[in-house]
């Protein structure tokens, strides 16, 4: 067998391999874009007929301000997540590799529990924490002796969209941790005793030793908070609906309520498409500062 040959073979064994994969990813996720991305341009309002009307919709989408303001709350969720769970995904980074932390794997399981919950269990669960008449939040801060900062915390479009992003961060925790723990066993021990033998230690050792050779993993794990974060939905959809009004509104929800409560699939089609357009141009910038810092 000659070497042409064997190497047709190979290809056509890594063709048969990959292409059952390849197969279900275009039948997922390319052909339902290039479809919506179709439908993006007519005025299709649920029934057989689709009327083709160029980039009229996408006009519209500009000056759509319930859009820019769903818009405007992705964006308030992307970094309270990059800034507080990474945040605190790093802090116990840390202190899972120190010495005086007990019961690590105790700690990691818990951390990690609710990541396996579905998101709609955690949204009815923060939902009756929130409640004003039975929730938990509410009947601590009775408790304390705090009835002056008793409200109802759903109620109040100033503070919902915060309020909503809690169970966000609280429920993927252990998933930046889980990876940033990955990470940090890859770091020889030798470099951490020889940093303590110099006297680094605690955030010293975190800032100059963990967090550079982690640098890369961190830009990854970045990405893949911004990538869901854009797509957030079930959370917020049992907790509030989006309301009140329009406060807690998010992308995926204000596409699903065009598409399928008011049925203008063309436009709500749109929506997905401009969503689906700034979550990639987000991750582009992210990525140019990151390399940017690299330089």
């Amino acid at each position: 067998m000659n070497r042409s040959t064997s190497l047709k073979i190979s290809r056509l064994g890594l063709i048969g391999l990959l292409g059952p994969s390849l197969a279900i990813y275009a039948f997922v996720m390319i052909v339902p874009l290039f479809l919506s991305f179709y439908y993006s341009l007519t005025d299709w309002m649920g029934g057989p007929t689709k009327t083709f009307i160029g980039l009229h919709n996408y006009e519209l989408l500009l000056k759509d301000e319930d859009f820019w303001h769903s818009f405007k709350n992705n964006v308030i969720i992307l970094i309270l997540t990059l800034i507080v769970q990474l945040g605190l995904a790093f802090l116990l980074t840390t202190l899972f590799v120190s010495k005086t932390m007990r019961l690590k794997e105790l700690h990691r399981t818990v951390i990690f529990f609710p990541v396996v919950l579905s998101a709609v269990v955690v949204g009815f669960v923060w939902q009756m924490i929130y409640s004003h008449d039975y929730g938990v939040l509410n009947a601590v801060l009775k408790f304390m002796g705090l009835e002056s900062a008793i409200r109802p915390w759903l109620d109040d479009p100033k503070i919902v969209i915060y309020l909503v992003t809690a169970p966000l961060i609280w429920q993927y925790l252990g998933v930046p941790l889980m990876i940033f723990m990955s990470a940090v066993q890859g770091i020889p021990k030798d470099i951490y005793e020889t940093c303590e033998l110099d006297g680094c230690t605690g955030f010293k050792k975190a800032r100059y030793i963990t967090f550079p050779l982690i640098y890369d993993t961190i830009k990854v794990v970045m990405m893949l908070s911004i990538s869901s974060n854009m797509l957030v939905f079930s959370h917020i959809y049992v907790m509030t609906g989006g309301g009140p009004g329009t406060s807690s509104m998010v992308l995926a929800q204000y596409a699903y309520k065009t598409s399928f409560s008011s049925m203008q699939l063309g436009y709500g089609s749109a929506v997905t498409i401009g969503m689906f357009i700034l979550s990639f141009g987000i991750v582009i910038l992210f990525k140019r500062l990151a390399e940017v810092r690299n330089s």
